[in-house]
């Protein structure tokens, strides 16, 4: 059988508030490409966010947000030590570093407003 490939995969999430968590990501490093506030609305609802060649959607929550336990979102940089230390100056939450098998160079944990288990790794 013949199938076509996929070009990509966004995640959406699911959260409670879109400008919080945009923030959230903004303070990640992360930019907002594009938004979406009904008319009549005040705030975003929906938006798309990138960074370099990550991407991630946000969109408002209709019922409570339950992020799923052993789900995990691995964003990559080159340093991990100096994104570390990045991120906690910037007043985020971050665990220690551990060096797993699988990421000799570290890796830390964090979770976003919503409970969402994110890892950064290195590339």
């Amino acid at each position: 059988m013949n199938r076509l490939p996929f070009c990509g995969l966004i995640p959406l999430l699911s959260v409670k508030s879109v400008p919080a968590s945009i923030e959230f990501y903004e303070r990640l490093g992360f930019q907002v490409a594009k938004t979406h506030t009904p008319e009549g609305g005040t705030d975003p609802v929906w938006a798309s966010l990138t960074s370099n060649r990550a991407e991630l959607m946000l969109g408002q929550a209709e019922h409570p947000v339950q992020p799923t336990n052993g789900l995990f979102f691995y964003l990559y940089v080159d340093d991990i030590p100096a994104k570390h230390t990045e991120l906690s100056a910037a007043g985020i939450e971050v665990q220690r570093i551990e060096y797993p098998f699988w990421s000799p160079r570290g890796e830390f944990c964090l979770k976003d407003p919503d409970g969402y288990d994110l890892v950064i790794s290195h590339t």
